[in-house]
């Protein structure tokens, strides 16, 4: 039996790292000085990717996911599929709680998730997450 071409291999996860790398020139790290790259595979086969952008106000800085986000939704959205982050030497990095919310909210419990520990789907990474399901169940607006 051969594997399910849908569901993303090794293969797919080395380009994603390397993406997440190449989105590393554009990281704007004035005051922390550590670049961050993260990329995505989209349910169309697009490659989507983000870097990390700081501010003065470290509050508002944007995280690599952040700008990964936005570049799903500028170039036709859809959903990701997996997901890889990356540090300035290739370490891969796992997502702060904010992003991964973010990242459920645009690829749901089913996002693979390149880890230091392997390959995870979203909903290890993210347990009992809160999602769009949470604001339309009937019974929660009781």
């Amino acid at each position: 039996m051969s594997p399910d071409p849908t569901v993303p291999g090794e293969a797919e996860f080395v380009r994603l790292r390397a993406a997440a790398a190449d989105a590393l020139q554009f990281a704007y790290t004035e005051y922390s000085h550590f670049r961050v790259g993260a990329a995505a595979l989209v349910d169309d086969g697009r490659i989507v990717s983000g870097c990390n952008v700081e501010n003065a106000s470290y509050g508002v800085t944007l995280c690599a996911e952040c700008t990964l986000v936005g570049q799903l939704r500028m170039t036709g959205g859809g959903r990701l599929v997996a997901f890889a982050c990356v540090d300035a030497v290739g370490n891969l990095l796992m997502p702060c709680g904010r992003c991964r919310q973010l990242l459920y909210e645009f690829g749901g419990p089913d996002l693979l998730v390149d880890t230091p520990d392997g390959i995870r789907p979203m909903s290890a990474v993210l347990p009992w997450a809160f999602g769009p399901h949470d604001l339309t169940d009937p019974a929660r607006k009781a």
